[in-house]
């Protein structure tokens, strides 16, 4: 409680009064679940999109720019923006939103992560020493990380936290509800063999009971050769799969090229909020998500 207390007053010291409370998002899902919990209160910005690699992204001028104003970060972090995010706090000048202070808020740090290595070998690709950092592709995922994003803009602004705290709880109430259709919609997926582009995937595969048959890349981040796809699909003839899964983001081409020479169905998953026309928001995420899966398994 005391260290809860202390907490309070740093940040409350660090917002203006009556000000909405400014938030710098590294990815579009953060940026959407802060809209849903923050409403009118907040402002956000959101450095990438759904059509970019949120591994690479340039530490522009314009997002150190933006970063240095904001009250509040919220990154997935387990390593996903290691190769930009620290350069752009260390330029912003922004003692609020370093790491260990009130306004650093990572998302990852709120769920538990699979794929945590056992060892560390840089020869196998792009590998996350903290776990798979992908979280957003599981609703159970973003409902732990809204209950402790709620919570820290409730503290961060607590002339409105009450308003936080109403809009966390409509918020709350809903998402169980999609949950709930979700994974009666999903239930034909459960046990259906899928073939992924990149090991991007473990989160929405466990919770839809997908089973995974192989990858095509040969290590993560490595593009694969047409001779590797072709080594993977003599791999797999016994196996029946459905569908080759991509982001909206990544080069479809692998994707492509192993659904043409093979009775696979090739799939593109928004991956985040804005990744397909369909999945503009939140719970379109996921909804658009299914539906493509679906007309993959039929």
């Amino acid at each position: 409680m005391k260290r809860f207390l202390l907490l309070a007053v740093a940040l409350i010291a660090s917002v203006p009064a009556h000000a909405a409370v400014d938030v710098f998002t590294c990815e579009p899902e953060w940026y959407a679940l802060t809209q849903e919990l923050g409403g009118d209160k907040v402002k956000v910005f959101a450095a990438t999109t759904a059509l970019e690699d949120p591994h690479h992204v340039q530490a522009r001028p314009s997002l150190i720019a933006r970063i240095r104003r904001a009250d509040l970060l919220v990154c997935t972090g387990a390593e996903l923006e290691t190769g930009w995010l620290p350069l752009l706090l260390r330029r912003s000048a922004n003692g609020n939103i370093q790491p260990g202070r009130p306004g650093y808020f990572e998302a990852a740090s709120f769920v538990t992560l699979k794929e945590v290595p056992q060892h560390l070998d840089r020869a196998e690709g792009d590998v996350h020493a903290a776990g798979n950092p992908h979280i957003q592709n599981d609703p159970r995922n973003i409902a732990q990380v809204a209950e402790a994003l709620g919570a820290r803009l409730a503290v961060l602004d607590s002339a409105n936290a009450s308003y936080y705290q109403q809009r966390l709880s409509s918020f709350r109430s809903r998402w169980q509800e999609a949950m709930q259709r979700w994974r009666r919609e999903a239930a034909p997926l459960r046990g259906v063999s899928i073939v992924t582009q990149h090991k991007g995937w473990i989160y929405l595969i466990d919770w839809l009971g997908l089973k995974e048959v192989a990858t095509l890349e040969p290590r993560p981040g490595v593009p694969p050769t047409s001779a590797y796809l072709s080594e993977v699909l003599q791999r797999i003839r016994s196996t029946p799969t459905k569908a080759a899964i991509h982001a909206a983001y990544q080069d479809p081409r692998p994707t492509e090229w192993f659904a043409s020479h093979s009775d696979i169905k090739g799939v593109t998953l928004p991956f985040t909020v804005g990744g397909t026309e369909g999945a503009n928001n939140l719970f379109a995420f996921f909804d658009d998500t299914i539906r493509r899966l679906l007309e993959a398994a039929r």
